[in-house]
């Protein structure tokens, strides 16, 4: 057996090619994989010899020639195949290890130059692995370091690759290079080209969105169903998902998550994870029904709960704090559906034994867990697809321009970055009453902001709450005065909302009539 080892992230290649000579397989390698493991006492011919025609080009022409590719294609079975290797002395490779030059580690660098990113394109990995991968049946193919293992523990076994193992390895092999192309193709077709400049220090500026978008993304798992029962659907996640994202998340207990918990999931933990105060949200169809700050989870969730118990009944919850036994005792006298949180004590899972329905979720928070995002936000529409820059910006209180006599309260302007931070995850049009660090009705995804402003309303009244003193958050802004004099009818004293509008005076002008304080934010958070 002959095995062709070319990698340029060498972790684990030396033990790795060690195993291999033990069980009497023949190594063949290039440039620097053939100095290391010559330099480790390992027997290693280059490839060199085997063509009989020398590296070249800088190494860039080093392995695209018959003998490395014939070895890899040609199907065994097939007597013609074998006998035109025989016929040019071609000896076949049955086990190829090879990963690619770091292209898109060094595109990801500040300061990249045009120059280094093409010359990080790996071009003769890629037609190795294609020709290895198309022959899957006789050839074995190892893409990532990962893979060793499982590779030797099946020769040391039975001397000899499954099909199966083997047709696994392809499909890695296969998707491997459509990563590869796909982060080639996105970094290129974004780079705005300047001919004037060129030159090897050159680095160029890039577009926000490339010519092609070629998203990539690995299969979590798949749905029992989608939105719907009669709606097939499976979960995907980035190559490489970021620290403390829903795709990184453990299930501790519960059932399958569905497509509609999963959904929700997200709505509730992008939310959760934007306070630094010990916060609990509750989501139900995708809209937060409950937010609140407070000293502990357990407060945190009192209050939350508090602001809509009707709808928070098979709701999703979500802490960016440790459950604890308090929290969790609290949690399980109602019906819940999911529940996430950064971690949980063993008293809290104790007390979740007995539902054993209930989803757990733990992920996992880095320390600037406010700052992680998904950099761009996708959407379908009919034979195509809309992307934007994600809705990250955070409100300061810098930024408040007050627009109206009266003066906010410090109070007030704390409560009022709450209900804007609601807001943004609240489904247009939104309108947020808060306060003291908890909502106290939610009215969202209304045709008229008008008929959000009075669902909130309505829904604090059902909850017995009082929207007296309170602040309100609209994320975008009143086209009219009617829906300033809905929420300061029900009792608001101080507004947020962006400004822009043609009628921004008339709405100033009611305002500072009906002695209230408004604040302009200059940022809107639709959310459709």
């Amino acid at each position: 057996m002959n095995a062709l080892l070319s990698v340029s992230d060498k972790t684990g290649i030396v033990e790795f090619a060690q195993a291999l000579h033990a069980m009497g397989i023949k190594l063949l390698s290039t440039g620097g994989t053939a100095k290391l493991l010559a330099d480790q006492g390992l027997p290693v011919t280059e490839v060199a010899e085997v063509t009989q025609f020398p590296e070249m080009l800088d190494g860039r022409v080093k392995t695209l020639h018959p003998k490395v590719h014939g070895g890899l294609l040609a199907r065994r079975e097939l007597p013609a195949h074998m006998a035109a290797l025989k016929e040019h002395g071609i000896d076949t490779i049955d086990l190829l290890v090879v990963n690619l030059y770091p292209f898109e580690a060094t595109v990801a660098k500040p300061g990249c130059t045009l120059a280094d990113a093409i010359e990080n394109i790996d071009i003769g990995g890629p037609a190795m692995v294609r020709s290895a991968a198309k022959n899957w049946a006789d050839v074995g193919v190892v893409t990532d370091a990962s893979q060793y293992a499982a590779v030797l523990a099946e020769l040391q076994a039975a001397g000899k690759l499954s099909h199966k193992l083997r047709f696994e390895l392809s499909v890695a092999a296969f998707n491997r290079i459509a990563q590869y192309d796909g982060a080639i193709s996105d970094y290129l077709s974004s780079v705005n080209f300047e001919e004037e400049k060129l030159a090897e220090e050159y680095v160029p500026t890039r577009a926000a969105f490339p010519g092609q978008a070629n998203s990539q993304f690995i299969k979590v798992q798949d749905l029992r169903y989608g939105e719907n029962s009669h709606q097939q659907a499976a979960w995907y996640r980035d190559l490489a998902p970021a620290a403390g994202s829903l795709a990184t998340g453990v299930q501790l207990q519960g059932k399958e998550l569905s497509y509609n918990n999963i959904a929700d999931a997200d709505a509730a933990w992008e939310c959760v994870k934007s306070f630094e105060a010990p916060a609990c949200v509750i989501v139900k169809h995708a809209n937060p029904c409950g937010v609140a700050v407070a000293g502990n989870a357990h407060d945190a969730y009192a209050k939350a709960f508090q602001t809509d118990p009707t709808s928070a009944f098979g709701g999703i919850i979500a802490f960016n704090r440790t459950v604890d036994l308090a929290a969790a005792q609290a949690v399980a006298k109602q019906f819940t559906e999911v529940l996430m949180a950064p971690d949980f004590t063993p008293e809290a899972l104790e007390v979740f034994k007995s539902k054993a329905n209930v989803r757990l979720m733990k992920i996992a928070l880095p320390e600037d867990y406010n700052q992680v995002r998904n950099a761009i936000e996708t959407k379908r529409v009919g034979s195509g697809m809309l992307l934007q820059t994600a809705d990250n910006h955070e409100l300061q209180l810098a930024d408040l321009k007050v627009v109206t006599v009266k003066q906010p309260t410090q109070e007030e302007l704390q409560d009022l970055l709450f209900a804007w931070k609601v807001a943004k995850y609240v489904k247009s049009n939104a309108i947020v009453f808060c306060k003291g660090g908890m909502t106290m009705g939610v009215g969202a995804g209304q045709m008229s902001r008008l008929d959000s402003a009075r669902i909130a309303s309505i829904k604090a009244e059902a909850a017995k709450l009082s929207l007296r003193n309170t602040v309100v958050a609209s994320d975008a802004f009143f086209p009219f005065r009617d829906g300033l004099d809905v929420v300061v009818d029900a009792g608001a004293t101080c507004v947020a909302q962006p400004g822009g509008s043609m009628r921004d005076q008339e709405v100033i002008d009611a305002a500072n009539e009906r002695g209230v304080a408004m604040v302009f934010t200059g940022v809107r958070h639709f959310r459709h």
